[in-house]
């Protein structure tokens, strides 16, 4: 597998919502949200999901890395930096389904950390739900050390 890891264009962002909502599947925040109150203000949790990278894209178009594979997009990282704080934190990862397993996630991660070292960082910082045991896994084996929980809580606002 000869993997290139690049540097995000515009034109990647179809892609990457894609493959970005297929992979939070089951991890997702907004999931949960719709689960427990259905879809909200009339958009479902895959068009909230998208639109974090849309979020990503415009605080830090030059944080965002895009994986390829033989010119097919197969993952990608988001990014942006505390440089005051010294921390670089890590919104978003995901990899296309058929490329989980094979070591893209923690390339794109690696390349996520060198990025943030180039940047004169010294922490990086990653989040994941409970339910995310790959997650899990795979950052705490990338030197990601578990610093706290967090509950998310919702509430309906009524009329």
């Amino acid at each position: 597998m000869s993997l290139t890891i690049r540097s995000y264009q515009p034109e990647d962002l179809p892609r990457l919502k894609q493959i970005t909502v297929a992979a939070f599947d089951g991890v997702s925040i907004d999931q949960g949200m719709e689960q427990r109150f259905g879809v909200i203000h009339g958009h479902d949790w895959q068009w909230r999901k998208a639109r974090h990278l849309d979020v990503d894209v415009t605080r830090d178009p030059a944080g965002v890395f895009v994986a390829e594979l033989d010119g097919q997009i197969v993952g990608c990282i988001t990014t942006w930096q505390d440089r005051d704080g010294g921390i670089g934190h890590i919104p978003n990862i995901a990899v296309e389904a058929s490329f989980r397993g094979q070591g893209v996630g923690r390339q794109l991660i690696e390349h996520a950390k060198q990025h943030f070292r180039s940047c004169g960082l010294t922490h990086a910082k990653i989040e994941t739900l409970e339910q995310n045991a790959t997650g899990q896994h795979l950052y705490t084996s990338l030197g990601f050390r578990e610093v706290a929980r967090q509950i998310h809580l919702v509430a309906e606002l009524g009329r």
